[in-house]
């Protein structure tokens, strides 16, 4: 018999709760977060996503980014805060890994918004943490640097780093998510694996259909986005 234990979960949220004076914002929430893997909090605005990330750490959509700054001397300056030795190695290699080489003597302020994602989950990575934690990462890219984003992500758990990402973007969370739950007015109505929460419903008749492409699919395919990565330029 196997008696190797379950290894504990890099997050553990028990009976959370937050109210802002009356108002409830978050409901008795209990959910973890499994070591290497990304756990995706699914709900519309007003939900109560961004409160939660707050309680559990700052973060933000490119809070981080100073746009006076170039990218090495933003990713310097986090080194630097957090007293790391040799800033100068560290921002060049964080550079390196998320392709922001060429672009790393530029403001940071004329990058692309793929660029400044890329860049501010770089920041976010600087002292290497365990965990890393996404508030709508995607809120506001183009087609092309939503897919870079999701490339990024996922390639970051497959490395080991234990990520929780908030979205309001359905196929967002199906790409993405190793483990999904569902915020709803402040309270987590259901959660699991997508096959898990597929099996909640009956499966639906089958039908033979032409599958006409989307228009993201239309625009990926027309720009050549699926057979290149976004570059320096903006």
């Amino acid at each position: 018999m196997n008696t190797a234990l379950a290894p504990e979960p890099a997050i553990e949220v028990i009976g959370l709760a937050k109210s802002f004076k009356k108002l409830p914002v978050l409901r008795s929430l209990d959910f973890a977060v499994q070591p290497g893997s990304i756990f995706a909090l699914l709900g519309s605005n007003g939900a109560g996503k961004t409160t939660l990330v707050r309680i559990l750490g700052l973060t933000g959509q490119f809070a981080a980014v100073d746009e006076v700054l170039t990218g090495r001397e933003n990713l310097l300056l986090v080194a630097r805060l957090l007293r790391l030795p040799d800033p100068p190695a560290i921002a060049s290699g964080l550079l390196e890994r998320f392709s922001l080489s060429d672009a790393a003597d530029r403001p940071a302020g004329t990058y692309s918004g793929g660029m400044r994602r890329r860049l501010d989950i770089a920041m976010g990575l600087a002292g290497d943490p365990p965990v890393l934690l996404l508030d709508e990462p995607t809120t506001g890219l183009d087609p092309q640097s939503r897919r870079e984003a999701w490339r990024l992500i996922r390639g970051l758990a497959e490395s080991g780093t234990t990520i929780l990402l908030t979205t309001q973007y359905l196929d967002e969370a199906e790409h993405l998510a190793d483990h999904i739950a569902i915020l709803h007015e402040g309270t987590i109505i259901q959660q699991g694996t997508l096959a898990e929460l597929q099996a909640q419903l009956p499966p639906a008749t089958t039908e033979l259909v032409t599958k006409r492409p989307s228009l993201e699919e239309i625009f990926l395919e027309l720009t050549g986005s699926n057979q290149r990565t976004e570059g320096s330029q903006p």
